[in-house]
């Protein structure tokens, strides 16, 4: 059945854009799951046939993926993914690299790793430390099979920074560090996602126009004591990135008057 309606009450016929932008939806979800092993995406009449719709539908969706960047399209060869979006979970608490593990080569250029004195404030309260105290900021270009993926920035509490100032930053996940440096394991994050655009720095380290889209991280980890000691912000490329989890539905609880 050919979904040329919406299911409204008055079941008004969906334009055009509306038809093609649906099933953009839905061939992108299927994208990202993985379903197209090889990188090759059907021709227009089989699509059509598996979604329920028309060819020049398929064709008008196709071109809005190939706008996002998540396709290319050659006469003679078809259409072909160009990256395939690499998944992070949010279901689980892991470092990015410990996530992109059989992904492909991660790799970690270190641009800054120091001790702040006197850290921002924002920075203090976040992490619970005395106004005026001292935190480590860490900055890393983190790379994923030869292209860069995301800038990662980084505020640890002093005792627990200052001893990763002397471990490997470019290869080893900065939880894992945290772990085997203070002996104790994290317990819990908060995290946010946030939708921006690139600015012109990270553009340039990331290789991609100003104003590409980003996704940023923001996550705050704690010890498994409760006690907050990590602070950071990954401005991670949305075309190459996607952020999944898997939610159980409890008890809904009742309204109240």
């Amino acid at each position: 059945m050919r979904d040329e309606q919406s299911p409204g009450r008055e079941r008004q016929p969906l334009s055009r854009a509306e038809r093609a932008r649906r099933i953009a939806d839905t061939l992108r979800q299927r994208i990202t799951s993985g379903l197209y092993e090889d990188g090759m995406l059907p021709d227009e009449r089989a699509l059509g046939h598996v979604l329920g719709t028309t060819r020049n539908t398929v064709r008008e969706a196709l071109g809005l993926l190939s706008d996002e960047g998540l396709i290319t399209r050659r006469r003679g060869i078809g259409t072909q993914i160009v990256t395939a979006k690499y998944g992070h979970g949010l279901d689980r608490l892991t470092g990015l690299a410990e996530t992109l593990v059989g992904y492909g080569p991660v790799t970690n250029t270190v641009r800054a790793a120091r001790v702040v004195p006197h850290a921002p404030k924002a920075v203090t309260e976040r992490l619970h430390l005395p106004d005026g105290s001292d935190a480590v900021y860490l900055e890393r270009l983190r790379g994923l099979d030869g292209r860069p993926l995301s800038v990662d920035s980084t505020w640890l509490a002093p005792d627990i920074g200052r001893p990763l100032l002397d471990c490997d930053l470019a290869h080893r996940d900065v939880f894992t560090l945290i772990e085997e440096t203070t002996g104790s394991r994290l317990g819990s994050a908060e995290v946010t996602v946030h939708a921006v655009t690139a600015e012109p720095d990270t553009a340039r380290l990331l290789g991609i126009p100003t104003g590409a889209a980003l996704f940023v991280i923001d996550r705050l980890t704690r010890l498994a004591d409760g006690r907050p000691v990590d602070s950071e912000s990954l401005r991670v490329r949305a075309d190459r990135f996607a952020l999944h989890t898997l939610l159980h539905r409890g008890a809904v609880p009742p309204r109240t008057a």
